[in-house]
């Protein structure tokens, strides 16, 4: 194993022991506090929210393969991140530029930020699969990077639960379906809902939008990054 992997690996098991710890008083506490705040937003709101995230999942999950680059075969693990960082820096302007567009367009251009992000995010982690080497026209691995999102953007004891699937992805995936939509949408939908949503909601105050908008996308695309890197590293340096 060179220097690099090396490294690679150390961060990577200090990655891992902050993925199992379980949830902390206060992580209980935000996740209630965002519960709550769910049963005060309008009901059209919600649904309008939900249907989006269920509806265009599921468009981008089946039809980004059709545009993905093969996998990237017979390169190191440096060479492979050096390419990952690049790639992130792409997706991260574009998604900055979105948050700041639909930030600044008022209150309907600002309900699209939403599915817009979500398909930036879904098509950045199905070029950051090939990268390290992964076939997503296998549907398994379509799964894979929904638990990476799911990783990033869920509260601590639901993250607890998915990265006790990934862990193991290996075995836990010769048990799957057959059938891709068995997939547990519902959960998907509303952990993504209950990370996001205070940010997204405020990105629709005019005057302040753009600005929440573009930072709140920086930051959504550098914690799916970080989460991906590591979540690809498990699969390749164990």
């Amino acid at each position: 194993m060179d220097t690099y992997s090396r490294h690679a690996l150390y961060e990577l098991e200090k990655w891992k022991t902050k993925m199992r710890k379980r949830p902390s008083i206060i992580d209980r506490a935000s996740k209630g506090i965002q519960s709550k705040f769910n049963t005060v937003l309008p009901q059209g709101y919600n649904d309008i929210m939900t249907s989006a995230i269920k509806t265009l999942t599921r468009a981008v999950l089946f039809g980004s393969k059709y545009i993905t680059k093969p996998p990237v075969k017979n390169i190191s693990l440096i060479e492979r991140e050096k390419l990952v960082t690049e790639k992130t820096k792409f997706y991260r302007t574009t998604a900055v530029i979105e948050g700041a567009a639909t930030g600044a367009g008022g209150l309907i251009l600002g309900m699209s930020d939403l599915p817009l992000l979500l398909s930036i995010k879904i098509k950045y982690l199905y070029d950051v699969a090939s990268i390290y080497g992964f076939d997503v026209n296998d549907y398994r691995e379509r799964l894979y990077i929904l638990n990476i999102f799911q990783l990033a953007f869920s509260s601590k004891g639901h993250m607890n639960t998915v990265f006790k699937k990934m862990e193991n992805w290996d075995d836990y995936s010769d048990y799957l379906p057959d059938d891709i939509h068995n997939f547990d949408w519902d959960t998907f939908q509303q952990e993504y809902r209950d990370y996001i949503d205070i940010a997204k909601l405020l990105q629709l105050i005019p005057g302040i939008g753009a600005v929440i908008g573009s930072y709140a996308n920086n930051k959504l695309m550098n914690k799916l990054h970080d989460t991906a890197v590591q979540a690809y590293r498990m699969r390749i340096l164990n």
